[in-house]
């Protein structure tokens, strides 16, 4: 039973970690309940682009709305960067590798069967 006065409250912001996760009251960076949730809907067709805004003329080839939860964008995206030979991260579902690769990562996600488009120029 709660103490007189008491209020059941959620921690929001701690000094040595910054913002907390409401769902699992861990550290933003480390928050597990985002890692858990589901991919974002889509209409089943795999983009790929090149960008370079903000990136101080460097360009990245992005690739967005393949329907995977975050553990398997991650391991594409792994696969991807050694088939392209350079780096590259996931962020916020939308795999980022570095470079221009439009025409290579089209051919092996085509291959893995999922229906591609090129975007942009």
């Amino acid at each position: 039973m709660a103490a007189a006065g008491a209020v059941n409250s959620v921690r929001v912001y701690a000094t040595g970690v910054g913002a907390i996760c409401p769902g699992c009251a861990l550290p933003a960076g480390s928050c597990s309940c985002r890692a858990a949730r589901e991919p974002a809907r889509s209409d089943g067709i795999v983009r790929v682009a090149r960008e370079t805004k903000g990136r101080n003329g460097k360009g990245v080839t992005l690739i967005t709305g393949v329907p995977l939860a975050a553990a398997g964008l991650a391991s594409l995206a792994k696969d991807l960067k050694q088939r392209c030979g350079t780096g590259g991260t996931v962020k916020d579902g939308v795999i980022e590798i570095q470079g221009d690769h439009r025409g290579r990562l089209i051919e092996e996600l085509q291959s893995r069967g999922y229906r591609v488009k090129r975007t942009g120029g």
